[in-house]
Order: C-alpha cells, then structure tokens, then sequence
C-alpha cells in the first residue's frame, strides 16, 4: 500500500453517510495510515466522537478550543501537519461553504489552511447533488485543484433511488492509495509548460484573444511537479491558482512576451509542453488611447500583423535530447492538420481535441484527447477530468 505512514486529515460533516467513517478510518489506518479527525458539531449527531477516536487512536477535534484541557486546536498545524485532506462526507452545506470561503468551523479553516492535496466526496439526496448550485459548486472547487470523489448511484437515506450515495469506502480509500501511487519518474527532470491565452492589445481597453482557460495547462504543471520535476509555467491571462507552491509561476500577456520567457530557459529544458492558445495575430499599431466609435462609418478596419509562431521556433532549436510537446484545437479535418502541425513544428508529441467532442476544449473541466507522435503512433482517450488527462499525456509521454 501506498498510504503507509501518510498522515491524513479526515474532516466528517452532518450527513448521514458519516456512520461510514468508522470502516473508512478503520480501512486507512490498516493500510498504514496515521488518521486525525475534524468533525462539524453536526456531525455528531450522527456518529459519536468517542467512536471515531478509537479507531483512528486520535483525539477528535470539532472546536477551536477544547475547555476540557485547556488545549487550542489550531487549524494552521493540522494544515501542514496534512498529506492529504479527505472531507467525506461532504455534505452540500460544507461544499457550498469551501466553494466560497467561509470560514465558520474548524474543518473549513483547516481546508483553507490546507496545504496538501484535498479530496471531497460528497454525499446527499439526489435533488440537492442534482441542483445547479451543487454542481457549480462542485466545478469550483474542481477549479482550485481539488480532487471530487464522485458520488454514486443507489437507494438513499430519503428512500429514494438515484446519484447522491458517498463512495464506499473502499474505493475512497483505493483512489487514495492510487494518487500517492504516482512514480518520481520526472525527478531531475526540467519541465516547461505554457498556459491560457494571450492579449494583443488594440487599445488601453480592448484586445484580440481567446477564451482559454488556463485549465489544462495548470493540470500538467500540478502533474508533472508531482511525479518529481522541476517546472516552469509560463501562463497568460487566467484566474486559477497553484497548489503545489514549487512550480515557478510566470504571469505574461502578449505572445512576444510569452515567446521571451520561454525562449530565455527552454535551453535547459528536458520537456516543453506548448499548452498555450496564443494569439496568430496581433494589431500592426496599438492605440494609445480609447478609440471611440465613428457615427460616420458601420466598418472598423484593423490592420493586423503575425505573432512569432512559439512552436516553430522552438522546434527550429530543439535537440536531440529534448522534448517537445504541442496541442492541436481543431474544428474540421482534426486529424489531419493535427500531423501536418505535428510534422511543420518538428514536435515530438502533439495533443488534438476538438471543438466537435462534447465537453472538450476550452473552459470546460473535461477534455477529450488523442495523441500522436512523430512515429505515426496514435493513442486515443474518452472523456476525462483535465487532472486525469494530464496524467494521461505525461504517461504517454515518458513511455515513449
């Protein structure tokens, strides 16, 4: 097992799947696990402290400060002290409250004191997991690089049959065993990554670009900075965050400053993914001020001049022993213009997804993708979260 002598940080809300809590704590703690429990004062109600303290042979912790002992339980320690933060159950009320920042019990400024990856498992009647509050909820904290366990389908505590049921422990407990389960293979390795889009700009207040998120390349820098490498993201625009704090993060703008950060290290890099939709084009002339509408004319005419193309340029100077790595957004004819770009950009590898697959492309946290390389190998994939694409592409790519 992969959990022996992690340290994991249950946190137990007011659900009625909290009973579970005790085979998974029991199922945790056999697989070598050291656990610690935070529970809500609701929670209680449901499953008794002194039975949870047992099996994890632990204190439970529900207030800030215990008055039994005088002791302060501080959120801050059980954030660092965490290798991972499993909040299951996690009712609807406690997704709503992590999604938005509250802060109003020990289990949620242990979960924003966190700085170790955080696994939610919801659990709830299917209306409530159903409701679009839910899952935009869901889809938030998806954005903040949590890890949703989703919940399953089945006879529910309201009598009612159908998605809201929390995942059996076992198979919380397998999916945590297969995330620590991820090799160093990258360790030693330097890995460059550019991300979102870029704005040229036309005025003060307008620009030309596009509606990248910045999703999946801040899955691959997560990715690979977790299987050991040493990376480098390069991103536009975006409004993510990082959780693993050794990724050096450079913000730009524009393709040319994009194309500067990347060309002063891509020297001393072993792998490059070009993840970034940068702009093909940039006005010829930036207006210094607001260009104001003409009454005169329904036509505006841009002039407009290329960008420095990243990909072709890097793979001009890439050697032998570097990898490069491209993406492909295709409409029409996917295939085929995914090996032409593969073949013209001289690239090592090159992902295509397209606009045509449900759930695929930009914004969403979903991809669809294929891979091929400079060999004519292709490799195809179903939809996945973007975290479990980003596995996907560097599994590929430290096979080859």
């Amino acid at each position: 097992m992969n959990l022996v002598g992690k340290h994991i940080l249950l946190g137990v809300t007011g659900s009625i799947a909290a009973y579970k809590t005790a085979s998974l704590i029991r199922l945790l703690v056999k697989a070598g696990a050291e656990v610690k429990v935070v529970m809500t004062s609701l929670a209680k109600q449901f499953i008794t402290p002194l039975t949870l303290a047992t099996l994890s042979k632990n204190p439970i912790l529900v207030d800030f400060f215990d008055p039994t002992n005088g002791a302060w339980n501080s959120h801050v320690s059980l954030g660092m002290w965490a290798d991972a933060y499993l909040i299951a159950p996690a009712s609807a009320n406690t997704i709503g409250k992590m999604a938005n920042g509250v802060a109003d019990n020990l289990l949620l400024t242990s979960y924003l004191s966190a700085k170790c990856p955080v696994f939610v498992a919801p659990a709830m009647d299917l209306d409530m997991y159903a409701h679009p509050s839910t899952q935009r909820n869901l889809d938030v904290l998806r954005s903040y690089g949590n890890h949703i366990i989703e919940a399953t389908s089945g006879e529910l505590a309201s009598g009612l049959d159908g998605k809201g049921r929390m995942e059996e422990p076992e198979k919380i407990v397998e999916y945590l065993d297969r995330f620590f389960s991820v090799s160093q293979d990258l360790k030693g390795k330097n890995v460059l990554i550019t991300s979102g889009p870029t704005y040229e700009k036309i005025d003060p207040v307008r620009f030309i670009g596009n509606y990248s998120s910045g999703k999946m390349g801040f899955a691959l820098a997560e990715e690979c900075a977790k299987r050991g490498a040493t990376v480098t993201l390069v991103t536009g625009p975006v409004a993510l965050s990082l959780n693993n704090q050794t990724i050096k993060r450079v913000d730009v703008e524009s393709a040319q400053e994009m194309y500067e950060e990347v060309d002063a290290v891509f020297a001393s890099m072993d792998i490059t993914i070009l993840c970034a939709a940068v702009a093909d084009y940039r006005p010829m002339k930036k207006i210094d001020e607001k260009m104001k509408k003409e009454s005169s004319s329904d036509v505006l005419n841009i002039q407009l001049t290329k960008t420095i193309d990243i990909a072709s340029t890097l793979g001009s100077k890439k050697t032998e022993d570097q990898l490069l790595v491209g993406f492909a957004l295709e409409t029409n004819n996917e295939f085929d213009n995914a090996k032409d770009k593969l073949n013209r950009k001289n690239l090592d590898f090159i992902v295509l997804n397209s606009l045509n697959d449900k759930g695929a492309g930009f914004r969403h946290d979903t991809n669809k993708v294929t891979i091929l390389n400079k060999k004519g190998e292709e490799k195809s994939f179903g939809l996945k979260s973007k975290i479990e694409v980003a596995k996907d592409i560097i599994d590929v790519i430290m096979e080859s």
